[in-house]
């Protein structure tokens, strides 16, 4: 029989599960979508705070009161990550509320599918102005205090096609292109100040942004086809990918392109 001296040396010596996000505070911009809320609820499981933003009010409280059931502290704001004047009222919330920003999660996006003579002068400045000027804004407006932490993560998304071309989505993979290279040369300015930068390049991923399409076509979705795991990819599949590059562990990671995409752009 153990002895009650055994077992409690027993627990004394056993490891706790380490959170990778510990006491780290982090943004998530579109935080609502598919991504954006498994990478939020798994942040928090990991220990994170956190600072959740989205143009869909409702939904974001909804969010914030699944996420709380973890212990973390979770603030919601309203943002529309094209507007200059929007980011700076959230920074200034991150910085009453926990004084340090140690992750920014660029998430937010819309797509529009056109090709290069379809595409409304309209569509391609509004999927500009949130794609690619909002991921602009959104590092111009936190760097202050990410660079102030000393120890900081930016992902940026991008996708596969902000790395291959697909004949359509103009506006859509001109901006992702876009964040692929703004990331890089992002990374090269702050890597002595204490800021990683990388971007993440999801495959078909399905979300409530292309899940109509998935409806339609199921498996037989023509990038599905070319997907050599014959599927779409699932957002609790891509939140662990943001995990990493936030977390410590990505510790000697910055200006590189991580490519979760079932072995699209494999070929």
């Amino acid at each position: 029989m153990t002895s009650m001296t055994s077992m409690t040396s027993m627990t004394s010596i056993t490891p706790m599960a380490r959170q990778r996000l510990d006491g780290k505070v982090a943004l998530i911009t579109g935080a609502t979508g598919g991504i954006g809320a498994a990478t939020a609820e798994l942040f928090a499981r990991e220990g994170g705070h956190l600072v959740i933003t989205d143009v869909a009010d409702g939904p974001l409280r909804d969010l914030a009161h699944r996420i709380e059931e973890y212990g973390t502290r979770v603030v919601t704001a309203h943002l529309d990550v094209s507007s200059a004047q929007e980011w700076e009222k959230v920074i200034a919330l991150v910085r009453d509320r926990f004084g340090t920003l140690d992750v920014l999660v660029n998430l937010a996006g819309i797509v529009d599918w056109p090709g290069i003579e379809e595409t409304r002068e309209e569509d391609w400045d509004r999927v500009i102005a949130v794609n690619q000027k909002g991921t602009w804004l959104g590092m111009k407006s936190a760097m202050p205090l990410l660079r102030a932490g000393g120890n900081a993560s930016v992902i940026n998304t991008s996708s596969v096609l902000g790395l291959v071309g697909s004949g359509s989505a103009a506006a859509y993979q001109a901006s992702k292109g876009a964040v692929r290279l703004l990331s890089k040369t992002a990374a090269v300015e702050y890597a002595r100040q204490g800021v990683r930068v990388n971007s993440l390049h999801p495959g078909v991923i399905a979300t409530p942004m292309i899940q109509e399409i998935l409806d339609e076509q199921g498996d037989q979705q023509p990038d599905i086809q070319r997907t050599p795991m014959r599927r779409a990819g699932h957002a609790d599949e891509i939140a662990p990918a943001i995990l990493f590059l936030a977390c410590d562990d990505s510790s000697f990671v910055t200006g590189s392109e991580l490519v979760v995409d079932g072995g699209l752009t494999a070929h």
